[in-house]
């Protein structure tokens, strides 16, 4: 196999030795050899790294025909540029590199020989090729003939019908001729559509040789079968659904049409050059004089944008919406490819997803482009229309019951951002791929939709570090068969009673996703409905925070929340909270062997919250506020006694509770106990002293006064160092523990005063 440094120039316009197929209309020598030349595709001639993932890895050429057409010796011509003296029987195989040549792909260009090679190794060959050259010498009749007679179809024998290889006719030693042998292939080129182009060229003169093997390669690349059907004369219906799709992403403003400004921005898009404003308008002439309707308040209209590619094809110029199609992410065969849908996004375990800022600005973008009447919420209009440029419908009827909506059951511009951070939060690989259909990396100017993506940190260095920055947090909602479970999600969506009732059970979800404020701080939390078994599995048991719900009204009901508890979540540490629901009911005593009160107190948790979502309004939403704290800050003991977790007294209460509060407290016990126990060290060295005293003066007796004189000089520090540092030291201490209460209490003072006048604003 040869290897070489070659380049291959694009097509000279003007060459009438070399003529793209028009597709859609027969074969006639006339001026419109010469593709269409509008400012809108000549940018297509440009390079797009951006669309080389998704071409060929290689494109291999076959040349065939009979014996002495010289096939080999347009091989050698384009090796050497220069006519051989003596040419071989058959030419290696040849290997253009990818980086010399227009499109950056490698190119392998094989002979074929019949003196040299069986039929088996010419099938094997013909299966192998992505393009094959028919030559046939243009003073040669015969050889002509043979074109029609043996290899078309013997090409066509061994190839899939539904998966033609694309042919190139070479009419070579055109230099022994005065006079075109056009008129001849003509009527071979309008029988068979499988012809791509036909070229005459002479290896002699090296007349048209680049244009010959760059016209194979761009068979390979840009084929035309995937794009258009050459007997309707019109484009097929997979093409139709990609340039639909690219059109509706490129609309920004969904009015139907393209104006000036989103022309720009696709073609920018597409092939990294604006369009200046006379040739927007030569385009939408083109556009005016064959499409009664294709454009509509001087913006381009689907019908023309249609037109537009469809005379691209048949003017041989497909390389154009190729370009198109490659850069909104299709394959060859017009699908969207994986690397498209799926780019590559590590998660380690313990780690969350969520949307970052950019991704909710566009989505934002996205919600407003499809809000026509600009009532903050999607209808279901709205909402088919949002979808039309996926292949499916995303979001079924359960959606409407895991996020909010308005009064006629719309999706509000909350509910859609929920919907959205819950899928990513579930399923964040369908994410990317929801994210891919609506164009984001193209809208966005970014590499990947994976850059919409924020990938939390490791749980349990937020545990460590006492401190979070995710935004999301999930709650399993665990009970009893008809505790209420259902209730509480609903009630999460502001649901109370009469609403729940109108939901049919076919649309019955088991995930509430909704926002929630923690001290001014918007969060989301995911409820999620876990149903009753006899053990969860470990899967039920990863969570932020538990929710263990009993019917005050059934006595059963407590003894299945104790036992989930004490299996599954005492030893760990995801906190707990024990709600009682359907409170507006009279309470039964629990067939439990402890109170739920005793119990919580027992586990040291928070007492039960008593929950009922049979109000007139939207129920409470202090238990959901409780749960995303609790979700923020699991090493905290939020014990207040109302619940509310927000008045002045609960912050004072959880402030009094916190675990550095109480760190501060066992410095200051410490401290102070070291010191009494020196003080009463000293002071039973005074003891000692004492009763030595009083036996010298049994032996030594002394008078009343000599005694007073000797407890008095006791006391001088001078005589007593050890006892007078002592006292220094303890006086010290009761110092610093008088100063670090009163810091204590001026800052929680402090805090409420600042609570009480935010709360005001």
């Amino acid at each position: 196999m040869l290897s070489f440094q070659v380049w291959i120039p694009r097509t000279r316009s003007g060459s009438c030795q070399v003529r793209p197929r028009p597709r859609g209309r027969q074969w006639s020598r006339c001026a419109e050899c010469v593709p269409l030349r509008l400012p809108y595709c000549r940018a297509a001639e440009r390079e797009d790294p951006g669309t080389e993932e998704t071409m060929k890895k290689d494109v291999r050429i076959l040349l065939v025909g009979e014996p002495r057409v010289g096939k080999t010796s347009l091989i050698m011509s384009l090796v050497s540029e220069e006519f051989p003296e003596e040419v071989p029987a058959r030419a290696e195989e040849i290997t253009i590199p990818g980086d010399v040549t227009p499109e950056r792909v490698p190119t392998h260009i094989v002979d074929y020989s019949e003196a040299e090679q069986t039929d088996e190794q010419l099938y094997n060959e013909i299966s192998r090729a992505n393009v094959i050259c028919i030559v046939y010498a243009v003073n040669n009749k015969n050889s002509i003939d043979k074109v029609t007679h043996h290899w078309i179809p013997l090409i066509n024998e061994r190839t899939d019908k539904d998966n033609r290889v694309p042919v190139i006719l070479v009419g070579n030693k055109s230099d022994l001729l005065d006079y075109s042998s056009m008129d001849t292939v003509l009527p071979i080129m309008n029988q068979y559509s499988e012809i791509e182009t036909c070229v005459e060229c002479s290896a002699k003169n090296l007349k048209n040789i680049s244009e010959l093997f760059y016209y194979a390669q761009k068979a390979v690349l840009h084929p035309t079968g995937p794009l258009y059907c050459p007997e309707e004369k019109e484009l097929k219906p997979s093409c139709i659904r990609a340039l639909t799709r690219i059109f509706k992403i490129s609309d920004l403003d969904n009015d139907g049409t393209l104006n000036d400004g989103e022309l720009n921005f696709f073609q920018r898009t597409c092939f990294h050059i604006p369009l200046a404003p006379q040739a927007l308008e030569d385009v939408k002439n083109v556009v005016r004089k064959n499409v009664h309707d294709g454009v509509f308040n001087n913006g381009l209209t689907l019908k023309g944008f249609l037109f537009l590619h469809t005379l691209f094809i048949q003017r041989g110029r497909h390389e154009t919406t190729w370009t198109v199609l490659r850069r909104f992410g299709y394959d060859d065969d017009l699908e969207l490819t994986p690397e498209y849908l799926f780019p590559q996004l590590k998660v380690p375990v313990d780690c969350t997803t969520e949307l970052n800022h950019h991704a909710y600005l566009f989505l934002q973008s996205i919600f407003d482009k499809h809000d026509q009447d600009r009532d903050c919420a999607l209808s279901p209009e709205e909402l088919k229309d949002l979808f039309k440029v996926f292949p499916y419908m995303p979001w079924g009827p359960d959606v409407n019951n895991t996020v909010c909506t308005n009064d006629k059951g719309c999706i509000t511009y909350q509910g859609f951002l929920s919907q959205w951070t819950l899928t990513t939060y579930l399923d964040v690989q369908r994410c990317l791929e929801y994210l891919g259909y609506l164009g984001y990396s193209i809208l966005t100017e970014q590499e990947s939709q994976a850059t919409a993506i924020t990938v939390t940190r490791d749980k349990k260095i937020d545990l460590h570090k006492r401190q979070t920055q995710r935004s999301v947090f999930r709650c399993n909602v665990i009970g009893s068969k008809g505790c209420g479970k259902s209730g509480i999600l609903q009630a999460h969506l502001g649901r109370n009673m009469m609403k729940q009732k109108t939901i049919r059970p076919e649309h019955k979800s088991y995930y509430a996703m909704n926002t929630v404020y923690v001290y001014g701080q918007e969060k989301y939390l995911l409820l999620h409905h876990l149903t009753e078994c006899e053990g969860l599995s470990p899967a039920d048991t990863v969570c932020d925070v538990a929710c263990l719900v009993y019917d005050i009204t059934d006595p059963k009901s407590f003894e299945y929340c104790a036992r989930i508890f004490k299996q599954h979540f005492m030893d760990s540490r995801t906190p707990c909270l024990i709600v009682a629901a359907k409170s507006d009911l009279p309470e039964v005593k629990q067939e439990s062997s402890i109170s739920p009160a005793d119990f919580c107190k027992k586990h040291k948790m928070p007492p039960p919250q008593a929950f009922t979502c049979n109000t007139a309004d939207s129920p409470s939403r202090d238990i959901f506020i409780k749960m995303t704290t609790m979700s923020m800050y699991p090493h905290a003991r939020l014990r207040c006694l109302c619940t509310c977790n927000r008045c002045t007294f609960c912050l004072c209460q959880n402030l009094l509770h916190s675990d550095l509060v109480q760190a501060v407290k066992n410095k200051l016990f410490t401290a102070v106990v070291n010191r009494l126990r020196v003080w009463l060290d000293v002071l039973g060295e005074s003891l000692i002293a004492d009763a030595d005293s009083s036996l010298g003066h049994q032996v030594h007796p002394v008078s009343h006064m000599e005694y007073s004189i000797f407890m008095d000089t006791s006391a001088d520090p001078a005589l007593d160092p050890a006892r007078h540092m002592s006292q220094a030291e303890l006086k010290g201490s009761t110092f610093w523990l008088r100063a670090s209460f009163g810091a204590t209490v001026f800052a929680v003072l402090g805090f409420a005063m600042y609570r009480a006048l935010l709360k005001q604003r």
